[in-house]
């Protein structure tokens, strides 16, 4: 923890570098993507404070969108397209994850039941042909299209996509290379950016 404080310490010395951020944000991006300690989107996309507006959830899981149940992660959400009019969403799933790899395993979660729950928000099990491969690839990068497809069922998210003002990207990220692929439809693969 030390080097972490020691850190936070001397990025408050630089006043100058941050001024600019008071004024307001206008993000192009919402990046949507797994609290794994090893993902770390702006070291992933070089972005400085301001570029990205983040959403990290366990498993990078977007939950079914429910009128009336509102949660953190639909107002992260509706905030990014409606008020910060971001023009991208990026679902960025990642090798090693061990929520895909819980549910593909069919882990016995009864000992963490909010997180065995949150995976249920899975919607259906990711493929996987090999479940014993411990990057999960497989099964991580169909969970990111299926996170893709419940972004659609989001009211704003669907406006903004009629309309042609919003892009969606699926994105693997390769924790033990720091590869970055993209799903390309045309080819139904995830392939270097």
């Amino acid at each position: 923890m030390q080097p972490l404080i020691d850190n936070a310490r001397m990025f408050g010395q630089r006043p100058e570098e941050f001024a600019k951020l008071a004024e307001g944000q206008s993000p192009e991006v919402l990046f949507i993507t797994c609290a794994d300690s090893r993902v770390v989107p702006a070291l992933i996309t070089g972005a400085r404070p301001g570029q990205l507006f983040e959403l990290r959830t366990a498993g990078n899981i977007v939950p079914p969108y429910r009128s009336g149940t509102p949660t953190g992660e639909a107002a992260t959400i509706e905030y990014a397209v409606e008020v910060l009019g971001v023009e991208h969403i990026v679902v960025c799933g990642h090798s090693h994850c061990g929520a895909v790899g819980a549910v593909v395993r069919g882990d016995d979660l009864s000992t963490v039941p909010a997180v065995r729950d949150w995976l249920a928000h899975a919607a259906e099990e990711p493929q996987c042909s090999d479940p014993a491969d411990p990057t999960v690839a497989e099964a991580v990068q169909h969970h990111v299209l299926t996170q893709l497809l419940r972004l659609r069922s989001y009211p704003c998210v669907e406006k903004r996509l009629d309309s042609g003002r919003l892009s969606l990207h699926g994105w693997y990220y390769e924790v033990h290379t720091g590869a970055v692929r993209e799903h390309r439809a045309a080819t139904d693969t995830f392939e270097a950016l």
